[in-house]
């Protein structure tokens, strides 16, 4: 590809690249999102679990990417330092995620009534779970700036494609636990040290993360 080619595109694809492989390291560790699908996947079925995981990203996201990007675009055109200080508060957020995960006890899986419960139903209740925890929006405000270059074209619209990756990906990952929560949903609940590992693991992961962040700067230069 041409560097003149290179410069056209919002976001360069080495980048995108990166920013793909982190948000799912992000999205993999046990959290309120992944519980609710196992426990939709164990009580309900997998067709009930994926509806819940298309309500909780897809549906959530019609709402929270339009704040996030035009809300975000007019604070660098207004104060570019600030949105670089952002940058900075964003990268010691994630690392707090990390000593979190790393400190905290293994996640459980939600229990509650078994009554029936309709796809769209499912997807409702996914979306509003996902809109009514503030660590998603917060999580995505921390998060999406890194990956930003106010140099290299519209900032809304690298906002709005990082953001609906960061979507995708969650169907992805969400997905899978949807399609596994049934066997995989038993045993994990059979198994909370597992869980327990999984969870210090990610959180050194990303402790890492967030220290490279801050020594480098930002991933996007």
């Amino acid at each position: 590809m041409s560097s003149a080619a290179r410069k056209e595109m919002p976001i360069d694809l080495s980048l995108w690249t990166a920013f793909v492989g982190t948000v799912i390291l992000m999205q993999v560790p046990p959290g309120p999102d992944s519980m609710l699908v196992m426990a939709r996947g164990i009580g309900h079925g997998r067709g009930v679990a994926l509806f819940t995981v298309l309500g909780m990203t897809l549906g959530a996201g019609l709402v929270q990417l339009p704040l996030i990007a035009f809300g975000l675009s007019s604070l660098v055109h207004a104060s570019p330092v600030a949105f670089n200080l952002l940058r900075w508060a964003g990268a010691a957020y994630i690392m707090w995620l990390g000593f979190r995960l790393l400190l905290s006890a293994s996640a459980t899986i939600p229990t509650g009534d078994i009554k029936a419960l309709r796809p769209l139903a499912a997807a409702r209740e996914g979306m509003i779970a996902n809109l009514s925890n503030p660590w998603p929006l917060m999580f995505m405000v921390a998060f999406l700036p890194q990956f930003v270059d106010p140099h290299r074209g519209s900032v809304t619209l690298q906002l709005v494609l990082l953001g609906a990756t960061q979507k995708i990906t969650g169907v992805l990952v969400l997905g899978a636990c949807a399609l596994a929560s049934g066997a995989v949903g038993a045993w994990v609940m059979r198994h909370p040290r597992a869980r327990l590992w999984q969870q210090r693991l990610a959180g050194c992961l990303i402790i890492g993360l967030g220290v490279r962040m801050v020594i480098g700067g930002s991933t996007s230069r």
